[in-house]
């Protein structure tokens, strides 16, 4: 059966290093397209941070759809339609980011319309890699959000969220990670979505569920997907597609669940991959 939708992760697997589409990679997207397969951005980006690269992509003129906040919310890249949305309620919220607060070096970071919110826009760098990293200006670019300092998110919140991101040096959230989704563990889903990030997010919500719950009643078969990832939050829709494949730059996980293992995304694994699948793009 033929391929009709790609589904791609958007960090470490569509972009490379230097966070930019390939020219390869953008022909052999731009290609597809044109032969009537609809291009999926699946990213824990929020949807602010996904609309330059679908522009780019040009998947505005061919139906293509953002998933985005790992799941939570899916947008009509065409019409801006939002045709799924499952967010935190208030409650949930709110009982997450106080719990926050026993862990000092932890800092979560919430978004509404154009801001990022945080409790101290001065405490913006963790260690990554051996080397000071600025985190809160890296999130806060990629999303297009403005940063604003609250004193205390957890009262701040009145409104649901797609998604609480926290972040800090990857070793404090390895040694804490399970104190932290302690108390939720039952109720919501929380995960590592990088090395850096552990994230909150209603319960069940995953990129395979709001694939499942868009793409079926559009009358898109599983066997008709061909997904791509690199992280443990990409697992679900690399399990769920037809054919799902990890990069070669993904965690050893993904790569041990994925139907295949591609090229990096620094040597346009995406477009090899394409290629291999369907020829006839060539």
């Amino acid at each position: 059966m033929s391929i009709k939708v790609i589904i791609m992760d958007v960090d470490g697997t569509l972009t490379n290093s230097q966070k930019i589409v390939t020219p390869k990679t953008k022909e052999a997207l731009l290609k597809v397209q044109e032969k009537g397969v609809i291009l999926i951005l699946a990213s824990g980006r929020p949807t602010s941070g996904l609309r330059d690269l679908a522009k780019e992509l040009e998947m505005d003129k061919h139906n293509g759809l953002l998933v985005c906040y790992n799941g939570s919310k899916v947008v009509d890249c065409q019409t801006e339609e939002v045709l799924f949305n499952q967010a935190l309620t208030v409650e949930e919220a709110k009982a997450v980011l106080e719990h926050m607060k026993k862990f000092d070096r932890v800092r979560p970071m919430i978004d509404k319309d154009d801001y990022m919110y945080v409790t101290n826009v001065y405490d913006n760098y963790i260690q990554f890699n051996g080397k000071p990293f600025n985190v809160m200006e890296y999130e806060s670019r990629g999303g297009k959000f403005k940063l604003c300092e609250v004193d205390d998110l957890a009262e701040f919140v009145d409104f649901p969220l797609n998604k609480i991101l926290t972040t800090s040096d990857p070793e404090y959230l390895q040694a804490h990670y399970q104190e932290m989704e302690a108390p939720f563990k039952d109720t919501l889903s929380c995960m590592f979505t990088g090395p850096f990030y552990f994230e909150f997010t209603a319960q069940g919500i995953d990129k395979a569920k709001a694939l499942d719950t868009v793409l079926k009643p559009m009358g898109y078969k599983q066997e008709e997907m061909m997904a791509f990832g690199d992280g443990h939050n990409d697992a679900s829709m690399v399990q769920y597609a037809g054919i799902g494949i990890a990069m070669a730059n993904a965690v050893d996980d993904l790569k041990a669940i994925a139907d295949d293992v591609t090229l990096s995304h620094d040597e346009d694994g995406i477009a090899a991959a394409i290629y291999k699948y369907m020829p006839e793009i060539k």
